[in-house]
């Protein structure tokens, strides 16, 4: 479908910020289901817009516009989560929006495929593939200037697209407690329990300021990359911070599953 008529979209798309976990989120009967049921919920967008916290490129960059193999940025798994396909048809209409809504720096990366950030969630929410996807990268990890992206890609809303940050909420790699049953870390609870809060408040100044607002921010997020997509899903659904909607919450081997919708 042309992503380019806003005439054409059937309604206005709301603005999601999701945790995507790793390949064996797969595996995660719990959390695979719950990002389908969220799936289900949205109305059918004609395209996607992914900002991963695994691109980090300046100027903005926008990966492939045709369906291309992923990429596979992990390793020490299991052989079969390498196999995993996902040929999405690529977007060069909303990849022309995005340029046009941005301005002329926004550089283009034909031989970059999705990244697991960027997959991974697909698999379960969109598992067809049959939605055009083009993901976008983060130019910079300052939760202002992010925002300011976002507010500038707000209307592709209007046009069907679904803007997906994909990141996590808890990020500490080193505090990971392998056990099933293991409760969450101190610092990624408090964390949690902060964002839980902000959120209810739509208290954008918090979060953007987080490092200095959040309590055991910098255990929590070590590097600030996984909480960077947020800003741009703020920015883009600004308009709708009174009807935010916290839909995953929990954790995942100790990280903070939570993710939010925007209008």
């Amino acid at each position: 479908m042309d992503t380019t008529s806003p005439q054409r979209a059937a309604q206005r798309m709301p603005v999601v910020y999701l945790g995507h976990g790793a390949p064996p989120l797969a595996d995660d009967a719990l959390w695979t289901a719950q990002l389908a049921d969220w799936s289900a919920e949205l109305p059918r967008p004609t395209a996607i817009l992914m900002v991963s916290a695994h691109w980090e490129d300046a100027p903005i960059a926008l990966g492939a516009t045709r369906t291309i193999p992923l990429v596979y940025d992990f390793g020490g798994f299991p052989e079969h989560y390498y196999r995993v396909t996902y040929p999405a048809p690529g977007a060069p209409e909303l990849a022309a929006r995005v340029r046009a809504l941005l301005g002329p720096n926004v550089q283009d990366v034909p031989g970059r495929g999705l990244d697991h950030g960027a997959y991974v969630p697909l698999v379960e929410m969109y598992p067809e593939a049959d939605v055009p996807v083009l993901q976008m990268s983060l130019p910079t990890l300052d939760p202002v200037e992010l925002y300011k992206v976002g507010r500038r890609l707000a209307a592709l809303r209007d046009e069907g697209v679904l803007i997906v940050g994909s990141g996590f909420f808890t990020h500490n790699l080193r505090g990971l407690d392998m056990r099933a049953d293991a409760p969450a870390p101190g610092w990624s609870s408090e964390f949690d329990h902060w964002g839980d809060e902000a959120f209810r408040h739509g208290d954008v100044d918090a979060l953007l300021d987080f490092t200095r607002k959040a309590p055991a921010a910098r255990l929590a997020h070590p590097r600030t990359e996984h909480l960077a997509p947020l800003f741009v899903s703020l920015g883009a659904g600004h308009e709708d911070l009174d009807n935010l909607r916290q839909v995953i919450d929990g954790f995942w081997f100790g990280l903070s599953k939570r993710s939010v919708q925007l209008g």
